[in-house]
């Protein structure tokens, strides 16, 4: 591949990738605002966060798999202009109906998106460069999720809540064009597409979360919540037992049997369960109670996002030394106190002060989880499984954050609400101890990830994780 194409890919495939991952929490700090804007209620702020994760989550593996049957490049330029068009949709939206629904094809065109930039960057780096290419390229969208509640921040402060998705238009038009004229038009090897298995973990994740979403709204024990609890449980086992039969699975179930890769994968839903469901409600706590504008709030929040990109250079190599497990489990507990430390502070007039520490004690555990994390799950797995392994944690990763975010905006209504900043204090007390429960739970999951094990030093050895990678 020329030097040419290589940095044309190189500056296309990371804007991209920054613009994807800025979307997961820019809106955080502008929900206050949209609430009053839109006239929304707290379960409608729950799917405009929802309705472009779930979708996002839901349809990684599949994005992946049409850019190798329909072309790389192709298949990108479609995804950036499908998410550039529901961008604009979200900024011009009239109702919040308008909203929900362009956040999720916002979405669906960052699952096309995201998994193609790390596929392409890769093929495009010679590979005694490659690693330092996708550390840049992991650099650039963990910004984009350390500053989405900043940046969201300042440009609703600057300007109004509709200009968070109207700077993605003019990225998106300058990136689509590059994508279909300036990067390799290689394909990759061409995969049965799993539409069967697609549609029945989209119904199924959809249902579940819609019961929850509408359970405090209609009555936990309503024919529609109940009625919505179990179709959607009844469709994902469904999609369980599908995956299980077919010969094109888009999750190979196999790849549970290995204990590091089942335990990993479990400890990374739940501890995005807790982080983005606190998030949600904190995000808005700092500004629907304690006046803190847009900015400062994302401000305020920096500790917390931020703190990854200061603690993973220091703990990659201490990783490779010690191996993944104790940095998961040390990691999900300082995450887990910080946010009881928040939980247990939790009222109108808390100092922040008293809430600094605990954002940068949870920022700190955040980084040792993230640093670990990816290694540790492909470590678990074949080689040749290492894409779907990739692709299969982040999307579990995804959908842990709907659930996170349903499940505590669901307790936080069922113990407090909007009515005054005493109310959201005590609803959001009880919430995030829950997240920090949850989070706890993450922490005895990574405990039961496999450690190393040194093999006798040979040319080029490694370390490995036991146990031996599930068979193929």
């Amino acid at each position: 591949m020329s030097p040419q194409t290589t940095r044309w890919t190189f500056f296309v495939t990371t804007l991209a990738a920054f613009m994807v991952s800025l979307d997961n929490l820019v809106v955080t700090t502008a929900l206050p605002e949209i609430r009053t804007s839109l006239g929304a209620g707290i379960s409608d702020l729950e799917w405009t966060v929802n309705a472009y994760t779930l979708t996002f989550g839901v349809l990684l593996l599949t994005g992946a798999a049409l850019g190798e049957r329909f072309g790389r490049r192709r298949i990108l330029g479609l995804g950036i202009a499908l998410f550039t068009v529901s961008s604009a949709l979200a900024a011009l939206a009239p109702n919040i109906e308008t909203l929900i629904a362009a956040r999720a094809v916002q979405g669906v065109g960052g699952a096309m998106i995201l998994p193609l930039t790390l596929t392409l960057l890769s093929s495009a780096v010679a590979p005694e460069r490659r690693g330092a290419a996708l550390g840049i390229w992991g650099a650039v969208s963990g910004l984009g999720v350390a500053f989405g509640p900043l940046i969201g921040g300042a440009v609703v402060d600057g300007w109004a809540w509709q200009w968070i998705f109207w700077i993605n238009v003019p990225v998106g038009i300058l990136l689509a064009p590059l994508a279909l004229t300036r990067l390799s038009p290689e394909k990759g090897t061409p995969q049965k597409l799993d539409l069967p298995g697609l549609g029945l973990i989209t119904a199924g994740l959809f249902g579940i979360v819609w019961g929850l979403v509408r359970g405090n709204t209609a009555g936990w024990g309503s024919l529609e919540v109940v009625g919505s609890l179990i179709a959607g449980a009844g469709v994902t086992a469904l999609f369980v037992a599908w995956e299980a039969r077919t010969d094109t699975p888009m999750l190979p179930l196999r790849l549970f049997r290995s204990r590091g890769f089942a335990a990993s994968n479990v400890s990374a839903m739940l501890f995005s369960f807790g982080m983005f469901g606190s998030i949600f409600l904190l995000a808005q706590f700092l500004q629907t109670v304690q006046g803190s504008g847009p900015f400062e709030a994302g401000l305020k929040m920096l500790p917390w996002t931020a703190m990854p990109m200061l603690v993973a250079p220091l703990a990659g190599p201490l990783s490779d030394r010690i191996g993944g497990r104790p940095l998961l489990v040390v990691g999900l507990l300082l995450q887990a106190a910080g946010l009881g430390w928040l939980a247990l502070n939790m009222s109108p007039d808390t100092a922040y002060s008293t809430q600094w520490p605990a954002f940068v004690i949870s920022g700190i555990g955040m980084a040792l989880f993230f640093v670990p994390i990816a290694n540790v799950v492909l470590g678990s797995v074949p080689a040749g499984d290492t894409g779907v392994a990739s692709g299969a944690n982040n999307a579990i990763r995804e959908i842990g954050g709907v659930f996170g975010v349903a499940v505590l905006a669901a307790v936080f209504s069922h113990s407090g609400s909007y009515a005054s900043a005493q109310d959201y204090s005590d609803g959001t007390s009880v919430a995030v101890w829950v997240g920090a429960g949850v989070v706890l739970a993450a922490a005895i999951a990574a405990a039961f990830v496999p450690g190393l094990r040194k093999r006798a030093p040979e040319a080029g050895s490694v370390v490995v994780r036991e146990p031996e990678p599930v068979p193929a």
